[in-house]
């Protein structure tokens, strides 16, 4: 198993983390397998007695009012030492859930998907193009709410000046697009390497704000996500989407789950500014900030076109909001704009949820992913707790 790095319970959790109802899952030695936990003055309570699964947790009915209130949980020790892997280590903190994503939901996401595309994956095309389109596509989608009248006139100009794309169709049209990020219990937590498959020479993290979905989609919290992206593979062609974004290693999720609670809601999740800072082991530094308000569909629309009468998460699913950063700070050369390199660490940052830190591996160099369904629900059983799953 690849080395984690070094953390701290400072470094992750919400600056108000003492208000918070922080809900995570840990690898617990003591208890031999996964388990879903509440984070409180810093340690970890085990919640299997409630439900032995992040999935079964939030399905209960008013689960963070009740786990604001919890008392005589037991304590699997202190977050500090789970971060340096002693009695266990930190989880994604979900596991059944579906892991989606919704794609060209800002601005500036939407104009450099239209750069890849012209660009067929070369990045070194990348910067004439832009130069060309941002003044253009960039100035016209600022502002420009999905599906909106506005956005109807803005397609009729720009399919005029023979601009369109179907990355803009997505972008701003009625029809968000929402696909599959990664398979349910395949997500890497805060701490483990993210993976770029070895294929890629132009790619980039996506700091994401994930909503937290029950099956009813009722949303119940959120947290962060990397949603890591191959740009060359995507650019050649967008029927690559599954290439570019789900490999080995490829989706971060943590630290830990806000459940809404306590003045933490839906529209605060809608005001947050999240930031990003890669740090990398050749002297690189990029960082830079973006708010979930330029967002061209509030998150409610995009759960709405998830999850509804005509598709069902029965085990709840998790929504990535889509990328506000599009990094393009040049790195290997000048106009080739922004790739990592392995051993970048990667920080995605809003005070309200923390901090999730990962370091960036080649996705055939990280572990494997092997503890799937099947083997989560073997565990279960083995230690008598299948019937709360």
């Amino acid at each position: 198993m690849a080395s984690s790095l070094t953390l701290t319970a400072a470094d992750i959790l919400p600056v108000d983390a003492a208000r918070a109802v922080l809900v995570g899952r840990v690898w617990s030695d003591a208890a031999g397998g996964p388990c879903p936990v509440l984070l409180r003055d810093g340690r970890l309570l085990d919640l299997t007695g409630i439900a032995a699964t992040v999935s079964g947790l939030l399905e209960i009915e008013g689960i963070a009012s009740r786990l604001a209130a919890a008392s005589d949980l037991p304590d699997l020790g202190p977050l500090e030492a789970f971060l340096a892997r002693q009695g266990g280590r930190l989880l994604a903190p979900i596991d059944l859930q579906s892991i989606k994503a919704a794609g060209v939901t800002f601005a500036d996401s939407m104009l450099e998907r239209v750069i890849e595309e012209q660009a067929k994956g070369d990045s070194r095309r990348a910067e004439a193009i832009r130069a060309r389109l941002a003044p253009v596509i960039g100035d016209s989608l600022r502002g420009v709410v999905a599906g909106s009248e506005k956005a109807r006139q803005v397609k009729v100009l720009l399919q005029d000046m023979g601009l369109w794309s179907q990355y803009l169709e997505v972008g701003i049209g009625p029809d968000a697009e929402i696909f599959t990020k990664a398979q349910p219990m395949s997500a890497v937590g805060c701490g483990e390497d993210v993976g770029i498959h070895p294929m890629s020479e132009w790619n980039n993290p996506e700091p994401e704000v994930v909503l937290v979905i029950r099956s009813d989609g009722a949303i119940v919290g959120a947290t962060l996500g990397n949603d890591v992206n191959l740009r060359d593979v995507e650019g050649r062609s967008a029927l690559l989407l599954g290439k570019a974004k789900d490999n080995n290693a490829s989706c971060a999720i943590g630290p830990f789950i806000r459940l809404f609670h306590d003045g933490f809601t839906l529209d605060a999740a809608g005001r947050l500014r999240v930031s990003l800072r890669v740090t990398g082991t050749d002297g690189f530094e990029m960082s830079g900030d973006s708010a979930m308000e330029a967002i061209s569909r509030t998150p409610a629309d995009l759960v709405g076109q998830m999850l509804n009468r005509n598709h069902q998460y029965p085990d709840g699913a998790v929504l990535f909001c889509g990328t506000m950063f599009a990094p393009v700070k040049d790195r290997r050369g000048i106009g080739q704009g922004f790739t990592h390199e392995v051993g970048d660490i990667v920080e995605i940052e809003t005070p309200a949820l923390g901090r999730l830190v990962n370091r960036v591996q080649r996705s055939d160099a990280c572990p494997e992913w092997t503890f799937g369904v099947r083997a989560l629900l073997r565990n279960l059983a083995t230690r008598g707790l299948a019937d709360r799953a």
